[in-house]
């Protein structure tokens, strides 16, 4: 295919759009963009497919991908990416102690702007310092592996890179990854469809400040006796 046929935006599109679903890159998710239109591949071709076209391209290639990832990634091939004006995107200071029962919460984001990566695929994580009043965005951590460096477990030098984080937001992972996760002490929170790093916030501020559940309230530093007394107040 010739890659001149392809728009600067659109080829921009491809790439990220193929950053948002696991094991694909630009190369593999061109291929299966060429068996469901014919060539040139033109944003007017692209704003015609639909799920099921891209689920049963080329003999089923993206069949095993979850179905919220391959509409994030359709959504970003046909309009590109849509910035929120909620979201907090500086780097803001944070020194230990600043924010009494907080928790550190990283998200797995392609545009930083929506929890949509794949643990092992996304661009970045989104760390944030989370309290039932405040929230800070204390750092994002590019997951790309530098050079000269050797690294045997993609997925243990991920998970590393977050675990000062007690939570992780991730659109998708696999088993043998999450064992890994949580063998750091993460604790991994699969959502069921993409959704916004503002959004997530904001519940888990609302969780923090009602009754948190007893695994939240352990990474919280909440005492056994309060987290209790807690569980008690819930069911009355």
């Amino acid at each position: 295919m010739n890659s001149q046929a392809i728009s600067r935006e659109l080829a921009l599109r491809i790439g990220l759009a193929a950053r948002a679903l696991p094991d694909t890159d630009a190369k593999r998710l061109l291929s299966v963009l060429t068996d469901c239109i014919d060539l040139p591949i033109t944003e007017e071709k692209i704003a015609g497919i639909n799920l099921k076209t891209l689920k049963t391209a080329k003999a089923g290639e993206l069949s095993g991908v979850d179905d919220p990832l391959l509409t994030h990634a359709l959504s970003i091939l046909k309009s590109g990416l849509i910035a929120h004006a909620g979201v907090v995107q500086e780097r803001q200071v944070y020194a230990d102690g600043d924010m009494p029962g907080s928790v550190r919460i990283a998200c797995a984001s392609n545009d930083a702007i929506n929890v949509d990566g794949h643990f092992g695929s996304c661009n970045q994580f989104m760390v944030y310092q989370v309290s039932a009043e405040e929230a800070r965005l204390i750092d994002i951590r590019c997951t790309d592996i530098p050079d000269g460096l050797e690294v045997d477990d993609k997925n243990v030098f991920r998970a590393e890179l977050i675990q000062d984080c007690q939570v992780l937001y991730i659109a998708s992972v696999g088993g043998p990854a999450a064992a890994k996760i949580v063998k750091l002490g993460i604790h991994p929170m699969k959502l069921p469809g993409i959704e916004t790093i503002a959004d997530i916030i904001s519940q888990l501020q609302t969780v923090i400040a009602g009754t948190p559940p007893p695994w939240l309230a352990k990474v919280m530093g909440i005492e056994a006796t309060d987290r209790f007394r807690f569980e008690r107040e819930a069911t009355g």
